[in-house]
């Protein structure tokens, strides 16, 4: 995997990922940026979500569960003092399908957590991350 980050102006940069996609970032106000982008540490908290709400839905697809949403909720919780890493995330999944069990879908949380998101994974390793989830019928 690989990256690129340039810097644009004022505080924003331009990711040109591996894959050939472009994110751009920026930084607040009062750090110099104009506020035109999300902030790096925003980004890693989205890939976060991005990263388990993925595994979530392929775990429910290959056990052949009617799955037709799954939206996750993160709220994080910084250090004050540099570096200023997460420190508390909570992560909160909406998932919806046709007859979807909450064993089912908690089961497949709990895979996510503990097995295959890296980006979770990882995160847990400054952070204490709760899960909690709903499932709601389609």
């Amino acid at each position: 995997m690989e990256c690129t980050v340039r810097w644009h102006e004022g505080m924003s940069f331009v990711a040109e990922t591996g894959s050939g996609h472009l994110v751009c970032m920026d930084g607040a106000p009062d750090a110099g940026g104009r506020n035109l982008a999300p902030r790096p540490m925003e980004l890693l908290l989205a890939g976060t979500g991005g990263c388990t709400a993925f595994d979530i839905v392929l775990i429910l697809k290959r056990g052949r569960h009617e799955v037709s949403g799954c939206e996750v909720r993160l709220q994080a919780e910084r250090a004050e003092l540099d570096p200023k890493v997460f420190t508390r995330i909570n992560m909160h999944f909406v998932v919806t399908g046709k007859n979807l069990k909450p064993a089912v879908v908690e089961r497949a949380v709990k895979m996510s957590a503990e097995k295959y998101c890296s980006a979770s994974i990882m995160l847990g390793k400054t952070a204490a991350i709760e899960h909690t989830f709903e499932v709601v019928e389609s």
